[in-house]
C-alpha cells in the first residue's frame, strides 16, 4: 500500500488507515485481533486510536493484538480535554502527561508515534499545551504531536506558536472531511496548508452514507447505523441522500461503487495524507482496501463536483 509523510518531516503512513473507534466497544479482543492482523497483511500501518474510544479498552485491546509487530506500524492516539472545572495554571499540562502514561500502559509500548490533541482546551493557554508536548517528546514519549477538531484560527495560532519553538514536530490535524460534510474546505484546510500540516479525514463514508446501502428512495436497512443510531441518521437529510443518489450514478457511469469513488476523491485532495476508516469485521478491512485503487483525474473530479451541485 502507498505511503504519505504526516507534514514535512512526519512519519509515513498507509494512504489508509485503520479508525480504532469499534474496539473495545463493538469487538471485543479476540475480534479486534482478527482485524488488526488482517490489516497489517493488506499493507496498513497507520492505526488510529484515542483513551476515550472503548474507555481506554481501545488502546489495550490494540494493544495487545500489535504484541511483538507493534515497530511495524505507526501507533496514533488522542487525549480528551481536561475537565470542566475552571482552568488553573498546570491542569491541561498535568492532563496531557497524566494521558500519554495512561495510553502508553494500556497500548504496552514505550512511545506513542503520533499524539492528538483530541479536543482544544478553550481556557489554558497554547504555551502550556506546547511545554506539555515538548516534555513527552523531550522523554522519548511521543515522537510527533498533531491537533483535531480544530477551526483554522486554532490552527493558524498553535503552529505559529509551535514554529517559535526551535523544531517542535506538529505534524497533523485530523478534520472531518467527506463528500457530504466539506466546510472544512473553505478554512480549515487551507490553513492546514500554509502550516505545513498534514491532513487526516476521519468519517470518509458519512456515517455510512456514502457506503451504498443508502438511497432517497428507500428506507434505512434494518439494523444498520443510520437505522439504529439516530447521532448518525441526523446526517441522511433528504439533500444528502440526494447528493448521494448523484454521487453513486457519477460511481456506476465509471463501473465503480460510491466507496471507491468517496476513498478516491478524498486521496486526491493534494493536503490529504491518510484517511482513516474503521472496521468491525475482517472483511470489511479487506473491502476498504480494494477500494483506494481509483486515482482520479481531473474531469472526474470536476463530474463529482458537478453532481454535487445539481
Amino acid at each position: 500500500m502507498d505511503t504519505r509523510r504526516l507534514g514535512a518531516q512526519g512519519p509515513e503512513l498507509s494512504v489508509l488507515g485503520l479508525g480504532c473507534n469499534n474496539f473495545g466497544m463493538k469487538l471485543d479482543a479476540e475480534q479486534t485481533k482478527a482485524v488488526v492482523e488482517t490489516a497489517m497483511e493488506v499493507g496498513i500501518t497507520h492505526f488510529d486510536t484515542a483513551e476515550m474510544y472503548g474507555g481506554g479498552k481501545s488502546e489495550e485491546f490494540l494493544g495487545a493484538a500489535l504484541g511483538t509487530r507493534r515497530d511495524e506500524v505507526v501507533l496514533a492516539t488522542k487525549y480528551l480535554p481536561r475537565s470542566e472545572e475552571p482552568f488553573r495554571p498546570g491542569d491541561l499540562s498535568r492532563r496531557i502527561t497524566d494521558a500519554a502514561d495512561g495510553s502508553l500502559r494500556r497500548l504496552g509500548t514505550d512511545r506513542i508515534d503520533v499524539f492528538y490533541q483530541h479536543y482544544p482546551d478553550p481556557e489554558a493557554p497554547l504555551d502550556e499545551l506546547l511545554d506539555a508536548f515538548e516534555s513527552l517528546i523531550t522523554s522519548g514519549k511521543v515522537l510527533h504531536a498533531a491537533i483535531s477538531n480544530v477551526d483554522a484560527a486554532q490552527i493558524t495560532a498553535t503552529t505559529a506558536a509551535a514554529q517559535a519553538r526551535d523544531g517542535f514536530p506538529l505534524r497533523g490535524v485530523q478534520v472531518e472531511w467527506n463528500l457530504l460534510a466539506r466546510g472544512v474546505e473553505d478554512t480549515i484546510v487551507p490553513a492546514a496548508h500554509a502550516a505545513g500540516l498534514g491532513v487526516v479525514p476521519y468519517f470518509p463514508l458519512a456515517s455510512g452514507l456514502l457506503t451504498g446501502k443508502y438511497s432517497g428512495r428507500n428506507d434505512f436497512p434494518e439494523g444498520s447505523r443510520l437505522a439504529t443510531l439516530p447521532w448518525f441518521a441526523q446526517a441522511a437529510t433528504p439533500e444528502n441522500l440526494a447528493k448521494v443518489d448523484s454521487l453513486s450514478a457519477v460511481a456506476r457511469r465509471h463501473e465503480r461503487t460510491i466507496i471507491e469513488l468517496a476513498f478516491g476523491w478524498l486521496l486526491a485532495q493534494p493536503d490529504v495524507t491518510s484517511v482513516i476508516a474503521g472496521a468491525t469485521t475482517p472483511e470489511q478491512v479487506n473491502a476498504n482496501v480494494t477500494s483506494i485503487g481509483w486515482s482520479l483525474t481531473a474531469s472526474e473530479l470536476a463530474e463529482i463536483d458537478q453532481a454535487l451541485a445539481s
